[in-house]
């Protein structure tokens, strides 16, 4: 027999280089797969965040507008119930002028004779009033006028002082009334 030798171990070598690089080859192309599956998760997540914050950003300029309408809007309100109460002020006053009227009739029908009266004061619906009286019977006599009218209630004297610069029994005298609008018939 013939000495032949075969040395297999190069080829063994190159096979063992081969599979050695196709798994590089392998690997590479991996990590290539891998990196670019990241980049893309990466991209749709970057995507969406900003698509987010310019939603957020619409929404805070949005939100800014309606409250600067929301003021807007309560300073009208405010304005608007000024012009109401202003309004009722002035109906008040309308309707209460021939009430007043009225009122100052009434005070000059309700005169006693021989009282004078210095000073009136109205306020809400209480009438102060002082004056001079020749005697303390004529202020007596302009109570019971005041006590037998509709449009006055509740006289009450809170002051009485003689003053004799206006005669012997002269006296200066300070009252309240409260003022009552008489209730309309009914026919």
């Amino acid at each position: 027999m013939s000495d032949i030798k075969v040395n297999l171990l190069p080829w063994r070598e190159e096979l063992r280089e081969q599979k050695k690089r196709e798994f590089l080859n392998v690997i590479g192309a991996m990590l290539v797969f891998a990196a670019v599956i990241i980049f893309g998760v990466d991209r749709f997540y970057n995507g969406s965040i900003d698509t987010q914050e310019s939603r957020n950003s619409f929404l805070k300029r949005e939100i800014t507008v309606l409250e600067e309408r929301i003021a807007e809007i309560k300073l009208l309100q405010q304005q608007r119930n000024q012009l109401l109460s202003r309004m009722q002020v002035i109906q008040e006053l309308q309707g209460n002028r021939p009430v007043i009227v009225r009122l100052f009739d009434e005070l000059a029908r309700q005169l006693a004779d021989r009282v004078f009266f210095n000073s009136l004061d109205f306020e809400k619906s209480k009438l102060t009033i002082s004056g001079v009286a020749e005697s303390n019977n004529r202020i007596s006599s302009q109570l019971r006028n005041f006590d037998e009218s509709d449009w006055f209630a509740g006289p009450n004297v809170t002051a009485i002082t003689a003053d004799q610069d206006f005669g012997a029994q002269a006296s200066r005298f300070a009252l309240t009334v409260n003022q009552s609008t008489p209730k309309k018939e009914e026919n």
